[in-house]
């Protein structure tokens, strides 16, 4: 789809002779005319007929996003088949222009009809927003088309496999006990994607100042601010170190790559509409949406030994972009640009893989734990076909059997993606959606399509199982998981908190009046981790409280007694109920030691903000 938009004063026009192709039309849809509208001038491409509600749903996307861009409320949508040489049949065209007009009707939309000779009169506002163009190009022709109708007919069978390998369908499941995974199956079964209302985590974000919109970007796009930005860090640092620890070699690829490709290019065939798109120099580009194209070109170049393997490869993308739907787009739950630790494995064998397979697996699970989420916390599903189950059927079953408890199944007669076997760690918040966290697959069809070969003992040349692994899903996901599982601990009438590596303050000194100060600067000095001083011109009791909605893990009051004794009044968080703190006295190598009790073996960094809570500015 080609689309020219002009942000006008005012379009109007007037149907005056039908082509052999027109659309039948009431004489009261021959004319029209609207004030102060973006006009959208749009041509239907062959290529379009691959997916025409994607093409529907990004055409209206974009449009939309001008609209707003502008501040126009009206929309005018015109058949313009000059803007292409390759155009799409008639009935294609009047079905996207019919789809548009209806996605766009939280605007006021007039749209001109499709195969008519037209008039039409235009005023150009001459603003630099006011002529844009925009191209859509979701599908390539018989390789899109081929793979969408292979999805399209695959059959999703769907189980709950409980630990002893029974399987049973969903509604003859008994799921008292297991109402969370309930929600899980419902959510994936019904295909819900799009959200209704604001889930706990963006109210959370924005107070407690970690992260927002960016209303100068594209939606799904983020700001982060210091305290947001030092959690994202220890967080990415951390699921590298703990692939380090699984033997993964660090590596970094390009963000973008050539459309055209043609590798590249089959393998975007697999995923039509997620990609963004860059014209420069006369080639197309796309954004990556996933660190797998430059790890495997990577590949394709290396000299691998069957003793190397297995040889493990990771990247924290930094960022992968898709284009999600706007509709789905909430907070940090889904973004069209995120963090990915993305790492590949490559196995000799369909053995060697299975149990990679099995220790990324029982990884993932303890990377989520130290993190802050326990396998209560979320929910799994294990994804085959029915060949691979059937041949390791009682693999599939110990993976149930590690976790100890049911798991939703996916079961396909056919292979239709790149994979034969995949799991996910699903968490399931507020609103009851679901967002995948920790995957791994199988994949046995990129070694081919990138032509990556080893060299194996006997000297023979062959083709490596890959898999896909992310120990813990989006960095992003992971912030919103822990805020809406926070949520979920308040609602239990219990104190939220994250963890306290995780903590941006990680101590809070409250000096009681201005001559405690010197011994709070002493303290932070000697404590040698994330603490602040609250020197603010408030009382103690409004300090304590405003630590208390910092979710702040150690406060420490400094007063007259303390002066004199050397000890601490530390109020300390987990210990703590709502209206109850839970009070101690340390000295300041106990608090210490407590504190890196509970920091040991994970990644630190310094406060992200001035020590003085008085000398910082407010973000929100």
């Amino acid at each position: 789809m080609q689309l020219l938009l002009i942000h006008s004063d005012y379009i109007e026009f007037e149907a005056r002779r039908p082509t052999p192709v027109a659309e039948e039309i009431e004489d009261s849809e021959k004319s029209g005319r609207l004030e102060e509208a973006l006009c959208a001038f749009i041509a239907v491409e062959k290529w379009d007929e691959d997916d025409i509600p994607a093409v529907i749903a990004e055409g209206a996307d974009q449009i939309s996003s001008v609209a707003e861009q502008v501040h126009a409320e009206r929309i005018m949508l015109y058949p313009y088949a000059h803007l292409s040489s390759d155009l799409s049949s008639p009935d294609t065209a009047i079905k996207i222009m019919h789809g548009l007009e209806e996605a766009l009707q939280r605007f006021e939309v007039a749209r001109a009809p499709f195969g008519w000779y037209k008039a039409f009169k235009l005023s150009c506002k001459g603003h630099p927003l006011s002529e844009l163009s925009r191209s859509i190009k979701l599908g390539e022709g018989e390789v899109v088309s081929e793979a969408l109708k292979a999805e399209e007919k695959a059959v999703s069978h769907w189980r709950v496999m409980t630990p002893g390998g029974k399987m049973v369908t969903p509604k003859n499941f008994d799921f008292s006990g297991y109402e969370n995974l309930e929600k899980f199956v419902n959510y994936e079964i019904t295909k819900s994607r799009a959200v209704d209302a604001m889930p706990p985590h963006v109210e959370l974000m924005r107070r407690l100042e970690l992260v927002d919109y960016e209303p100068g970007s594209d939606s799904g796009n983020m700001r982060y601010y210091p305290k947001g930005r030092l959690i994202k860090a220890l967080l990415e640092d951390y699921v590298l170190d703990r692939a380090s620890v699984m033997g993964a070699m660090e590596v970094e690829t390009p963000v973008m790559y050539d459309m055209n490709h043609p590798t590249l290019k089959k393998y975007l065939d697999r995923f039509p509409a997620r990609q963004y798109s860059i014209e420069a120099e006369k080639r197309s580009f796309f954004l990556r949406f996933a660190a797998c194209f430059g790890q495997f070109l990577m590949s394709h170049d290396m000299t691998l030994s069957y003793r190397s393997l297995p040889l493990k490869m990771i990247e924290m993308t930094r960022y992968s972009f898709r284009r999600e739907q706007r509709g789905e787009l909430v907070g940090l739950r889904r973004l069209r640009t995120f963090t990915m630790p993305d790492m590949h494995t490559f196995c000799g064998n369909m053995d060697s893989a299975i149990e990679e397979f099995r220790n990324q697996y029982q990884a993932s699970i303890s990377v989520l734990e130290e993190v802050g989420l326990d396998l209560d916390d979320y929910e799994v599903a294990i994804r085959f076909t029915r060949d691979f189950y059937d041949e390791n059927r009682e693999f599939i079953e110990d993976l149930v059997d590690i976790v100890k408890k049911p798991v939703l199944i996916e079961m396909w007669d056919d292979r239709f993606f790149y994979f034969v076997l995949k799991f996910e760690f699903n968490f399931v918040d507020a609103l009851d959606k679901a967002s995948a966290l920790s995957t791994v697959q199988i994949d046995v069809e990129n070694a081919e399509r990138y032509d990556i070969t080893y060299t194996d003992a006997d000297g023979a040349h062959r083709k490596p199982i890959i898999l896909h692994c992310s120990p813990s899903g989006a960095i992003e996901r992971l912030m919103y998981a822990l805020l809406e599982k926070a949520s979920m601990v308040s609602a239990r009438g219990l104190l939220p908190m994250l963890p306290t590596w995780l903590a941006p303050t990680q101590v809070r000194i409250v000096p009681v009046a201005e001559r405690h100060l010197a011994r709070a600067e002493e303290v932070v000095e000697d404590l040698g981790v994330r603490a602040d001083i609250d020197d603010r011109d408030e009382t103690v009791g409004r300090k304590i409280r405003d630590a208390g909605r910092e979710w702040i893990p150690y406060v420490v009051v400094v007063g007259d007694e303390e002066l004199e004794s050397g000890n601490l009044a530390v109020t300390i968080r987990a210990e703590s109920a709502p209206k109850k703190p839970h009070r101690v006295k340390m000295t300041v190598e106990e608090l210490k030691e407590k504190v890196g009790q509970e920091t040991t073996g994970k990644p630190w960094r310094r406060l992200p903000l001035p020590v003085m809570l008085s000398k910082r500015p407010r973000f929100v």
